[in-house]
């Protein structure tokens, strides 16, 4: 289940590409089949351990272009071994709402993305978020856990702040919504309970199978209750030169004139 649209972040065989905070590995891996060269950091170890392993697996059955590579490592998004301008495209996918200095991991992208390059960040959205938080302390009251619910226009803003320039927002997973509200309800930790099992066996079969209904019912409800924010940015180039977000904005919401970003503010 992907958060971030490939074709509003396009990216070409052979791009440099960080997954930050990959966590599972859901975007590594498909940035590693499109041609990309990978790096999937986190500093979980033991997700670490099992995205190596399925970029092995990958290899083995032919899943990824020739010439493409793929390395998964432990690392500290607020000091990224790397240097500067290291990567064409960055993605960092429910991150920012675990980290005190969201800030730092936000600089740190920016130093390591190049001038024209794209950024993919996503946090959970504001509204379907503040529900969770109200129906159940547990939620995020752990070791970890979400620390902060941004609002749409102060995503984009801290995002603007660190030197990148947005150039589309939208929302999805709706679907998932109404499931944490469900699990927050009845307990965070309560898997048992008769209406999660249910939703989760929706959630599954609507990933494997991708019915038509579903599809449409969720493009037509995530601008209202998608569960996760996404917000596309560039690096900008030195002056004169052109951004590579430029012709990436023509499939997005384009930044307003006012600074704001086209749906970003719930």
């Amino acid at each position: 289940m992907l958060t971030v649209d490939f074709s509003r972040f396009p990216l070409a065989p052979g791009d440099r590409v960080l997954d930050m905070g990959c966590g599972g590995g859901r975007h590594a891996f498909e940035a590693y089949r499109r041609g990309a060269d990978v790096v999937a950091l986190d500093r979980n170890a033991k997700d670490i351990a099992e995205v190596d392993a399925m970029f092995a697996s990958m290899r083995a059955a032919g899943e990824v272009p020739a010439g493409a590579r793929a390395e998964a490592m432990v690392g500290d998004a607020l000091a990224l071994p790397f240097p500067d301008a290291s990567f064409d495209r960055v993605i960092i996918s429910e991150v920012l709402e675990h980290i005190p200095d969201d800030k730092g991991v936000l600089g740190e992208l920016f130093r390591v993305l190049k001038p024209g390059g794209l950024a993919a960040m996503t946090v959970p959205r504001y509204g379907p978020e503040k529900i969770c938080w109200a129906l159940s302390d547990a939620y995020h009251e752990v070791e970890g856990g979400h620390i902060r619910i941004y609002k749409g226009d102060e995503f984009a803003a801290r995002i603007r702040e660190s030197g990148l320039r947005p150039y589309g927002t939208h929302h999805t997973h709706a679907l998932h919504s109404p499931y944490w509200w469900i699990k927050c309800a009845v307990g965070v930790d309560n898997d048992k309970a008769l209406p999660v099992r249910a939703w989760h066996k929706l959630l599954v079969w609507d990933i494997m199978k991708r019915p038509l209904a579903t599809r449409l019912a969720e493009k037509a409800l995530d601008p209202l209750i998608g569960k996760s924010l996404v917000v596309y940015a560039t690096k900008p180039r030195p002056t004169g030169e052109t951004d590579a977000g430029a012709g990436a904005a023509g499939t997005a919401r384009a930044a307003g004139p006012d600074g704001t970003l086209d749906g970003a503010g719930a």
